[in-house]
């Protein structure tokens, strides 16, 4: 009875072993191939728009699919922080460079998304700030695998996400592309 008993054990050891682990190995490596290429879609994004200060729909849409085409859904958050065009109007001495006297109006992913709907473009200037944040929504093979074994557990845990901030380079254009 003992000697079955340990035989039952080592194979069962030996399945894990030899099925489990390189199934989550590999699981985390797919994740990790999705981590570097959402950070490198929102790296590019937040990029190009810093550069041009412009955002257009399009930009958005081709940004949206191509993180989608890691095969994950992902919780998107744009904040846009326009610089104030008068920032000295109650001060005598105003100019827009003095550290301390900016302000700044943020605009958050829907007012984002309703303006890019309606005019399909948001034009930025010279000192504002955009951010991108996307973060999976759903819960990957590891993530399941991680949670079965190490009885982790958490609906709002991640494994995916990519972030940048930058500020806008130059005036955008009103003009169409």
């Amino acid at each position: 009875m003992g000697d079955s008993l340990i035989t039952v054990v080592a194979i069962f050891l030996a399945a894990i072993l030899m099925f489990i682990f390189p199934l989550m190995s590999l699981a985390e490596r797919t994740d990790d191939i999705s981590q570097l290429a959402v950070q490198t879609a929102t790296t590019e994004f937040v990029d190009n728009v810093r550069t041009t200060g412009v955002m257009t729909l399009d930009d958005y849409d081709a940004y949206l699919n191509e993180i989608s085409s890691t095969g994950n859904s992902f919780d998107i958050e744009v904040l846009i922080q326009q610089l104030d065009e008068n920032p000295g109007v109650k001060v005598t001495q105003a100019e827009s460079t003095k550290i301390g006297e900016n302000l700044y109006y943020n605009m958050y992913t829907t007012q984002v998304e309703q303006q890019l709907d309606s005019t399909g473009r948001i034009v930025l200037k010279e000192g504002d700030i955009i951010t991108v944040t996307a973060r999976n929504t759903n819960q990957t093979i590891s993530q399941m695998l991680r949670n079965f074994f190490y009885m982790i557990s958490g609906n709002d845990s991640y494994q995916i996400e990519g972030q940048h901030t930058g500020v806008v380079s130059v005036n955008g254009s009103t003009s169409e592309r």
